[in-house]
């Protein structure tokens, strides 16, 4: 918002109006007039990354008792340096986007000056004229580093010899050519507003200036011809200085402090699930564990556990992030309080999922929200399968509102004292969980992103078995330069466009558990493969892998064909075996694996085989049993015995 500033009151010098009813005043002159009046337009910009680090200093402060001001932190810290040499930057303010990462890679940043010009030279102008790359030459000695005249030299010592800010302008304005400070402002504004008829009478001015300073006449005009094509992309150092700053403190933090600073982040994100996203697999890159939402230890925000609830590792506490409460959608601020409220009533904790059904405030809480909580893990600590909390929810939310009426009305003890009404009363259904592919769905959809586990974890024999020698995506770029490349994912999100002729092409994003690439399918491409693209299954992608532009960090693959997992599956499989223990085929486990196989007839032979460790082996050939080598078929005989790999095809 702009904000104008006067000696007077503002009536004095311009009519002003309110926007709205009870609003501020407003003044009614543009910003060029208000300046023409002698007013003063101050802009304030807000940042979020302000509450962040905020936020991440009281965590730090509550895991570690070590209180920080940023204010002091040493500008020269090697820790923080070597992260933004490996372009570690993700979170980082102004750093993080895949050009700014390479950048910092080339830069490689070593003091506070760098930090300043990186946020100046990684601008459109100094990108395209060449002069980020001269910066990045001279700093690393692949060029030398040369000054118009040595008395320039205080002044562009920081900068190895390039102009880089609008201040440098000026300064060089007042040593070469004897400008006030006055002059040089009027310079500086001459230049960034490309006024021919006042550039030529600057031209005048800084060559008269030169003369009188003993300047040749040729070295006067060509620095200030420089400094005239400088003002194509010219920035203000004050600006540069103060967000620099603030990007050295959020890299500073992510340097000491990861997981208090990118719970933090992630806080501020919470709205934004592609970002949350991108920072979770920033985390997990980094050995840090972004735990699901529990509704006995999460708070509103994302926060780091103390080191007791940590889990151990190789007899290592493993670094944690805890998803906030608010991170789940329809759960608002008003049910929060509640089931805080609720569990510090029950000391700090809830004994069991109904006892959260009894304890909470049901005035404040819907079925939705624990619906939401359900969907997201929040009660999976107590031991239930999701789909049997999700069968039996009518019932608990009944039974537990009927708990707090009897509370209400002074009923309860009388029941307890006669040994009913409590939670030994009631019993979740016995239900089949739900399939894993179902499990993440609903975790997407009351997240906005995959947390315990990623539908592709499914299918990793199928990746090797008919991705490009068996590469995942995040391997992808190593295929660069191969003529036919193969790989499989999951589509997360499709944009079509038509061409030029009125042809539609499109731009998918194909994702697995470790990344995501970049889909062209040009308009054959897409006429072939729009059926698989929206089969809203695995798909397997033929193409080429296109070379990386400079900074280009999301790899693009250029599609010939797209083919679903199942078509695949059936085209190039001639037999499905089902492995299993024989401890696995208690009970009904038996006919319901018939039953399964069954219900997904298709044209592939089956065999059982059958296994007790130290005891024997045996198989059978199921002649009558032709089946259909799908991935539903697989996820439901992983549902029924608990793990992913029973199936194999061959």
């Amino acid at each position: 918002a702009g904000v104008v500033i006067a000696d007077q009151p503002l009536v004095t010098y311009a009519p002003l109006y309110r926007d709205e009813p009870g609003g501020g005043p407003v003044v009614q002159f543009d910003m060029k007039s208000a300046e023409s009046i002698g007013l003063i337009k101050f802009d304030f910009l807000g940042l979020k990354t302000l509450d962040q680090l905020r936020d991440a200093l009281i965590l730090v402060q509550e895991n570690w008792g070590v209180t920080i001001d940023l204010a002091l932190i040493p500008d020269d810290d090697d820790a923080t340096y070597h992260m933004l040499h490996q372009g570690d930057a993700l979170g980082v303010f102004q750093l993080e986007s895949s050009g700014m990462r390479d950048l910092l890679t080339r830069l490689k940043p070593s003091s506070m000056d760098d930090m300043v010009a990186l946020v100046a030279l990684y601008r459109p102008g100094p990108l395209q004229s060449g002069m980020t790359d001269e910066f990045v030459d001279r700093k690393h000695g692949r060029k030398a580093v040369s000054y118009p005249l040595p008395s320039l030299e205080p002044y562009l010592k920081e900068t190895y010899g390039t102009v880089i800010y609008q201040e440098q302008v000026m300064q060089i304005a007042q040593v070469m050519a004897g400008y006030t400070l006055g002059e040089a402002d009027l310079l500086r504004r001459a230049m960034g507003k490309k006024d021919k008829v006042e550039m030529e009478r600057q031209k005048s001015r800084f060559a008269s200036g030169a003369e009188a300073k003993g300047i040749a006449a040729a070295l006067a005009t060509e620095v200030f011809d420089n400094l005239a094509k400088f003002a194509e992309y010219g920035f203000n150092k004050s600006h540069s200085a103060a967000y620099g700053w603030i990007s050295y403190q959020t890299a500073w933090l992510k340097a000491h402090y990861r997981p208090e600073y990118m719970a933090a982040l992630m806080t501020i994100e919470a709205a934004n699930t592609d970002k949350v996203l991108e920072y979770v697999l920033d985390c997990r890159r980094a050995g840090i564990s972004v735990d699901a939402v529990c509704i006995n230890r999460s708070f509103r925000a994302f926060t780091v556990p103390p080191g007791a609830e940590r889990p151990v590792v190789d007899g290592k506490r493993v670094d944690t992030i805890r998803f906030g409460l608010a991170a789940v959608k329809n759960v608002g601020e008003g049910s929060i309080e509640a089931i805080l409220q609720a569990r510090k009533g029950a000391g700090g904790r809830f004994e069991s999922a109904f006892d959260f059904f009894e304890r909470v405030d049901w005035k404040r809480l819907n079925r939705r929200v624990v619906e939401g909580l359900v969907k997201a893990g929040a009660f999976d600590m107590f031991g239930h399968g999701r789909a049997a909390l999700m069968d039996g929810l009518d019932a608990a939310i009944t039974h537990g509102q009927r708990r707090a009426e009897e509370r209400a009305a002074g009923q309860a003890n009388l029941f307890a004292a006669l040994g009913g009404g409590g939670i030994a009363d009631f019993r979740w259904p016995t239900v089949q969980e739900w399939p894993l592919s179902v499990r993440l769905a609903y975790e997407k959809e009351v997240l906005g992103l995959y947390l315990s586990g990623h539908p592709m974890q499914a299918h990793a024999r199928d990746v090797e078995r008919f991705s490009t020698q068996g590469r995942t995506l995040s391997e992808a770029r190593s295929l660069a330069g191969v003529d036919e490349v193969r790989l499989m994912g999951l589509v997360v999100d499709t944009r079509t466009v038509r061409t030029r002729r009125g042809d539609k092409m499109a731009f998918v994003k194909l994702e697995d558990q470790g990344a995501a690439i970049e889909i062209v399918f040009f308009a054959q491409a897409w006429a072939r493969s729009q059926r698989a693209v929206e089969s809203q299954e695995p798909i397997l992608v033929t193409g080429e892998i296109e070379e990386p532009g400079e900074g280009d960090d999301v790899v693009k693959l250029k599609a010939t064909t797209a083919e679903p997992l199942s078509e695949v599956r059936a085209r190039t499989t001639r037999e499905v075996r089902i492995e299993v223990l024989l401890d696995e085929l208690k009970g009904d486990r038996l006919q319901r694996l018939h039953d399964i196989l069954q219900s997904q007839r298709g044209a592939c032979r089956s065999r059982l085989i059958v296994r007790s460790p130290g005891r024997f082996r045996t198989e059978w050939r199921l002649p009558n049993v032709l089946v259909d080598p799908s991935p539903g078929m697989e996820e439901q005989v992983a549902t029924l015995l608990g793990r992913l790999d029973a199936v194999v095809l061959s």
